[in-house]
């Protein structure tokens, strides 16, 4: 009971700290930016890491295994995972906006799994038969990091998108405009404009120089993000294999958890192939990765949903209400 309530202590800290992160983040996205809410949310994120690990080292010492054994524990390690990307560029003092998307996902995913579809899933229990293996950890504990990096990968390739869609929408904007004033506005009116365009060239000028930046960045990121969480689901699917053949006999069963860890997989190979073909663009690999966000979260948790299959032990079901 005690170590219940310590574990319910720690799942509420970390979740209203997480909250009030986000709340930062949403402040300063309406005024300009203060160092010490910036210092904030990076201390918020610290706090949550600390937090989610005692829960898991709690269940851990306590259940006297890895918390990796139902839905709930792996959304937790999730979103342990999510903080543990979010700290590595903290400590190496870079300066990191990977909070606006590591934040949320801790969020979502850690309020998710303390809802009430996993409730009964909140208390520690003895293993099954099949998870009773040394390739517990090294398994799902790849899948998991690599789940998080990639979809932290991918969600820098949605704003490379957005961001980029919206710089060629401004062009086209402005484009259309200068077209409409040479037609309709006459000599004196376009030597005034014309001054107001030199008053104002600085100023465009550096926008469109930061945009460019920022652009850059997020492409940078996202490739290095997406490369390290494609190591780990790569390390995951292999030992998961060699787990197979001594629980199962067969390396590969095509299950509907393997088979679409293998799309993942193939997914992301594809954006790789993109990245070293220099005919092919940055924005294309952005979309490869974008799709590949919405087939993570069918691998990793619409598989579930469905409760059949040699993975069926993390699934859940839907309460009724009768």
């Amino acid at each position: 009971m005690i170590v219940s309530n310590f574990e319910h202590i720690l799942t509420h800290i970390s979740f209203s700290v997480v909250s009030i992160v986000i709340t930062i983040h949403l402040i300063t996205l309406l005024v300009d930016e203060f160092v010490e809410l910036y210092d904030s949310s990076e201390k918020g994120m610290l706090t949550t890491f600390f937090c989610i690990t005692g829960l898991l080292v709690t269940r851990w010492f306590f259940g006297g295994h890895l918390p990796l054994s139902d839905l709930y524990e792996s959304l937790i390690f999730l979103s342990w995972a999510f903080c543990v990307i979010h700290i590595i560029p903290y400590f190496k003092k870079y300066k990191n906006y990977l909070s606006a998307i590591t934040a949320p996902s801790t969020f979502l995913t850690q309020g998710f799994a303390t809802s009430g579809l996993l409730k009964g899933m909140h208390q520690s229990e003895i293993l099954v038969p099949a998870l009773q293996s040394q390739w517990l950890m090294m398994h799902v504990s790849m899948m998991i990091f690599g789940y998080a990096a990639l979809l932290c990968g991918s969600l820098l390739s949605v704003a490379f998108l957005v961001i980029r869609f919206q710089k060629i929408r401004i062009i086209f904007d402005k484009s259309t405009n200068f077209l409409n004033d040479s037609f309709y506005f006459n000599e004196i009116q376009y030597i005034t404009e014309g001054k107001n365009v030199l008053r104002n060239s600085s100023f465009l000028s550096s926008r469109n120089y930061y945009r460019f930046q920022l652009i850059q960045q997020l492409d940078d990121w996202s490739y290095r993000i997406i490369s390290i969480g494609f190591f780990f689901l790569t390390i995951g699917i292999l030992s998961g294999a060699v787990w197979a053949n001594e629980a199962w006999g067969s390396y590969w069963n095509w299950d509907p958890k393997e088979t679409w860890a293998f799309i993942t997989w193939t997914i992301f190979a594809v954006f790789f192939h993109t990245r070293t073909n220099k005919n092919l663009e940055s924005l294309n690999s952005a979309i490869i990765a974008s799709i590949g966000f919405l087939i993570i979260w069918i691998c990793y948790f619409g598989v579930n949903l469905l409760g059949i299959g040699l993975h069926s032990y993390g699934s859940f079901t839907l309460p009724i209400n009768n």
